[in-house]
């Protein structure tokens, strides 16, 4: 298998207070199925995300997305170096390779993963698979420097007059090093945390699956005793709302747009911005606060 770029989104994991009960939440969410000897989540037999019981209680109930990494421990020099530090370092877990934890200076905690017998991600960019990454901080020229002398991202400044927004917005478009930045290989953004969020909100990445539909996923998340913190809206790219599972971990969904006629404007408040995961990668701003917590 081709091994992966540095610092593109390989692998997403959950560690669950209840196991079982989050295997049946996001069984039926998502449609997925379960390996029996390794605590990964499947989507038509291909693997997809990993859920796992959570041992220590202190820890937040999250969803951690990594990074994937040829040397780890090379990385997690780098990181230390830029301005981040080492949430843990770098140890080997078997089939799956080498993983750690780094955090960026604004304190958003992500993954590592060096790859072992497999290579993460076997599906992405379906309905019920991982579509796309945010990181939200409020700290975004340190972060910005940070991701770009770490991982070498290319960024895109998406423009406040395209996306409807006054000219403080701020979103930058990731794209790998080595790739022309824009639409084609965008896969993740960094996202500015505003007044409008609350004011104990840390710094942290936003997980996105893509969904068939935005909002009978929101009715599914609510049945089986989730919540929803960012109501469905819609935007250019997509539908999308921000929930959390019946055990706290919060995550995005997003569907794609509904084809309009093209006398028929795209209905959107210019309130909201304009977001769009890496299933159809753009310059997308981040959803608006709107409850979340």
């Amino acid at each position: 298998m081709a091994a992966r770029i540095e610092g593109t989104p390989c692998w997403v994991d959950a560690q669950l207070p209840d196991l079982e009960a989050g295997k049946r939440f996001y069984g039926e969410l998502f449609g997925w199925t379960f390996d029996a000897d390794r605590d990964e989540a499947l989507l038509g037999g291909r693997r997809v995300a990993g859920l796992l019981p959570k041992r220590d209680g202190r820890m937040p109930t999250t969803w951690t997305l990594y990074l994937a990494t040829q040397n780890a421990g090379t990385l997690a020099t780098r990181i230390k170096a830029a301005g981040g530090q080492m949430v843990m370092e770098p140890y080997p877990v078997g089939p799956f390779g080498v993983l750690a934890l780094a955090a960026d200076p604004g304190g958003a905690v992500f993954g590592l993963r060096q790859s072992g017998d497999d290579d993460g991600f076997e599906v992405t960019n379906e309905p019920g698979a991982f579509c796309w990454m945010e990181v939200y901080t409020r700290r975004p020229d340190a972060v910005d420097t940070f991701y770009a002398t770490v991982f070498g991202y290319l960024g895109r400044q998406a423009d406040p007059e395209a996306e409807g927004r006054d000219a403080a917005f701020d979103y930058r478009v990731w794209s790998p090093p080595g790739s022309r930045p824009g639409d084609d290989s965008a896969f993740g953004g960094r996202a500015v945390i505003t007044d409008d969020f609350p004011a104990v909100m840390p710094g942290h990445v936003l997980v996105y699956f893509a969904v068939q539909d935005c909002d009978r996923a929101c009715e599914t998340t609510v049945r089986l005793g989730g919540r929803v913190a960012t109501p469905a809206f819609d935007t250019p790219h997509g539908r999308i709302a921000v929930l959390h599972d019946n055990q706290g971990a919060r995550f995005a969904v997003l569907s794609e747009p509904i084809a309009r006629p093209a006398s028929e404007p795209a209905s959107r408040p210019a309130s909201e911005p304009a977001s769009r995961p890496a299933s159809e990668p753009a310059s997308r701003p981040a959803p608006e606060p709107r409850g979340e917590g």
